[in-house]
């Protein structure tokens, strides 16, 4: 035999090769390595971020204070818009009621005349015969019928006799002097005045009381009671 040293490739093989706990160590070694995470790095606001920040928050109050502005214009707006179209309406209804009242009044003041003809033919027909009766009684259920028609609208005649002349309701076209009345009184209501609620369709015609000394004062001519206003 020489004097090298044989060797084992049985044993030089086991030698090599790690045995499974070995394996396993350093598996879990190499984990916990790889694992580990980067410490992080602390970061420090500079006082230029603090700037840039309240430069932020100052234009959005400004933002802000703006919008709230504009709101309350528009607000603002819209209220007078609103006065103005409620004041609108209430005059145009106050308008459209006071033309609807006047032509009311035209036309029952045009009617005005054709009762006064019922009264007078009531108060100065004298009926003869039956038929002529008939007739009378025909023609007054058509006066009737119009007078209910003109109450039911809410037309009435004023009465005037009696009562202290008043120049709103009253048109004086006779003087009479008389110590029986106080100088001012209606004594005869010659021509009937009509209201449709307070509004008068036609003054009254009226003749009023005068002092009695007039009556002295025209001695003269006794038989001149009555004059023309």
């Amino acid at each position: 035999m020489s004097d090298e040293t044989l060797t084992n490739p049985a044993a030089e093989a086991q030698e090599g090769e790690m045995t499974p706990d070995v394996v396993e160590n350093h598996a879990e070694g190499t984990t916990s390595e790889e694992g580990q995470a980067p410490e992080a790095t602390s970061t420090t606001e500079t006082p230029a971020d603090a700037a840039d920040l309240l430069e932020k928050v100052a234009a959005l109050e400004a933002a802000n204070a703006s919008l709230s502005q504009v709101v309350e214009e528009r607000n603002n707006q819209y209220m007078r818009l609103a006065a103005d179209f409620e004041n609108f309406r209430k005059r145009t209804q106050r308008e459209k009621e006071e033309l609807e009242l006047q032509i009311k009044c035209s036309v029952i003041a045009d009617l005005l005349p054709v009762v006064d003809s019922f009264e007078l033919a009531r108060t100065h027909i004298q009926t003869e015969t039956e038929a002529e009766e008939k007739i009378h009684r025909s023609y007054q259920g058509v006066y009737k019928q119009l007078v209910e028609c003109l109450k039911r609208i809410g037309v009435s005649a004023m009465q005037a006799k009696g009562k202290p002349f008043d120049p709103n309701l009253h048109e004086a076209v006779l003087r009479e002097a008389t110590n029986e009345h106080p100088e001012g009184t209606v004594l005869e209501e010659l021509k009937r005045g009509y209201m449709l609620g307070d509004r008068v369709l036609r003054h009254a015609m009226v003749k009023v009381a005068a002092p009695a000394e007039e009556s002295s004062a025209n001695d003269t001519n006794p038989t001149n009671d009555v004059t023309d206003v």
